[in-house]
């Protein structure tokens, strides 16, 4: 799938509201919801209170089905057996397949970690562990241990927003 300059301009987060991938994407909210019935690709998440979560995968595909139909000028018939190829394709693309663009998680604790509750009962199988050396995080491992304190606490303002929402909701029906 070929990165259009818009999607460069897609902020780091983790979640983002239909109505900022509208600004994001340059269409309207009825335009978004149209592509998710007509693009199987495209299916955003709902919160409890039933509005759309769009992750960046969600975002990135809603640009490229926006320059395949407005700048590429294909159907939505062919907009789809575009996509539908170019995500087939992509496992098989030597140079950017989908396992380079991500990196690998071990299942593993950090370090740090592993040597701090090495000493717990659950880990009698890995006796090793208890003498790990403490380590603490690089600075590429500092930054990405902020990025995700900063995306679980967006986490946790959407579950918060959607509860008050059904909260008010259920305070309205009364």
């Amino acid at each position: 799938m070929s990165m259009s300059p818009s999607a460069a301009a897609i902020p780091e987060k983790l979640f983002f509201k239909i109505g900022e991938v509208c600004d994001i994407a340059g269409v309207q909210a009825h335009v978004l919801r149209y592509w998710e019935t007509e693009f199987p690709m495209l299916q955003p998440q709902k919160n409890r209170a039933g509005q759309r979560t769009y992750r960046r995968r969600d975002v990135e595909m809603a640009l490229r089905i926006k320059e395949l139909l407005y700048d590429e000028q294909y159907t939505i018939a062919g907009a789809k057996k575009k996509l539908a190829g170019e995500i087939r394709g992509s496992g098989r693309d030597s140079g950017q397949s989908v396992a380079a663009k991500t990196p690998a998680r071990s299942l593993q604790p950090p370090p740090s970690l592993a040597a701090r509750f090495g000493a717990s009962p659950n880990s009698a199988s890995s006796p090793a562990s208890s003498t790990t050396p403490v380590a603490t995080p690089g600075g590429d491992q500092r930054r990405h241990l902020i990025q995700i304190a900063k995306q679980l606490r967006e986490i946790l303002e959407l579950l918060d927003q959607g509860e008050a929402d059904i909260a008010l909701t259920q305070a309205k029906q009364k």
